[in-house]
């Protein structure tokens, strides 16, 4: 659960802006996704391999 801490004089719309940036830090919507559909782990295990081989490419500079 977010609380925001807001004063009595500050702007609904600072508030808002404050929620929103907890929301996205707490990456709730991320985990939502991720719970959408189930992937087996030997899939999540390829894709970071994949992605750290594409990381590392990037890094050589072999891809442009």
């Amino acid at each position: 659960m977010l609380i925001i801490d807001s004063k009595d004089c500050e702007n609904i719309d600072k508030a808002l802006k404050k929620y929103k940036k907890k929301f996205e830090k707490s990456r709730v919507l991320l985990q939502l996704r991720e719970r959408q559909s189930y992937t087996k782990p030997s899939v999540r295990r390829r894709t970071e391999v994949l992605k750290a081989v594409y990381k590392q490419q990037l890094a050589a500079g072999k891809l442009d």
